[in-house]
């Protein structure tokens, strides 16, 4: 039997030849695609390093969810300019109101009549006094202290800004304005409510600042609820008029969508 060039290169180079593809029982089954593609198997899919190990699946593409938090927490900006130019128009026009003693100070005050006094003094007293800056505002301090440290510098700064510019807007306005009050119609300066403010900016700023890093929502209610409470002391008290109150808050709520904005911003996992 005559040995052919096949079998004589197979027997001579047994040693430094190539290594050739066996046909065992270990690629028997091996699929195969007439259109030379990759077959679609998890090990066909992956494909090898620069040494030879298996590459890694690539990610996922879509936007971080630090990023997707941010933009599902912070108000547009359209949406913010809009609110703001309607809190500032409706406050302009009750200031309005106020300095030329328009037809809403005649609402305002037969509404008053109906509501004073129809509480005990010594429930609406406590809670006019949850408008007291020695009561808010150390809830304020321990929110921003906690946001700081946190890493929510900006919101922090935001908040704290925000309750500083409280008296420098109430007080000017409340010389330039010089409105009596309800039980007192010879004093004046009760225009717009510096205590409605002060629960107001202090409770919400608060709330937005630590809402963020808890697994619970309820700071934002909580924060609403002492501000509605505060302003329906001051009201059934005799300490303001309804103008008064609501002056306070539309003032107000500008500074504290520019602090939700600053607050929104990625965070760790919540506590």
């Amino acid at each position: 039997m005559s040995e052919t060039p096949r079998s004589r290169e197979t027997a001579g180079d047994t040693s430094t030849g190539l290594p050739q593809r066996r046909t065992g029982h270990a690629f028997a089954h091996t699929p195969h695609r007439s259109d030379s593609r990759t077959p679609q198997t998890p090990r066909g899919a992956r494909q090898p390093g620069p040494g030879g190990r298996p590459g890694t699946t690539p990610p996922v593409p879509g936007r971080p969810a630090t990023l997707l938090r941010r933009a599902s927490t912070a108000p547009a900006p359209r949406a913010l300019a809009a609110l703001c130019a309607l809190c500032f128009a409706l406050f302009a026009l009750i200031t309005w109101q106020v300095l030329v003693s328009g037809p809403l100070l005649t609402l305002d005050a037969g509404l008053s009549r109906v509501l004073v006094r129809t509480v005990p003094d010594e429930v609406t007293q406590r809670l006019s006094d949850l408008g007291n800056v020695p009561v808010a505002v150390p809830v304020l301090v321990f929110a921003v202290v906690y946001a700081a440290r946190r890493g929510n510098r900006l919101g922090a700064a935001a908040a704290a800004l925000a309750m500083a510019l409280v008296p420098a807007l109430v007080v000017p306005l409340k010389d330039w304005t010089g409105r009596p009050g309800p039980l007192e119609p010879w004093a004046a300066g009760y225009y717009p409510s510096g205590h409605t403010a002060t629960a107001f900016v202090a409770y919400t700023a608060a709330a937005l600042l630590v809402t963020p890093y808890l697994r619970v929502r309820w700071p934002l209610p909580l924060a609403a609820a002492l501000t509605v409470l505060t302003a329906t002391g001051l009201i059934l008290r005799g300490y303001h008029w309804p103008l008064d109150v609501l002056a306070s808050l539309l003032m107000c709520t500008p500074l504290l969508l520019v602090v939700h904005r600053c607050a929104a911003r990625p965070v760790g996992p919540p506590a």
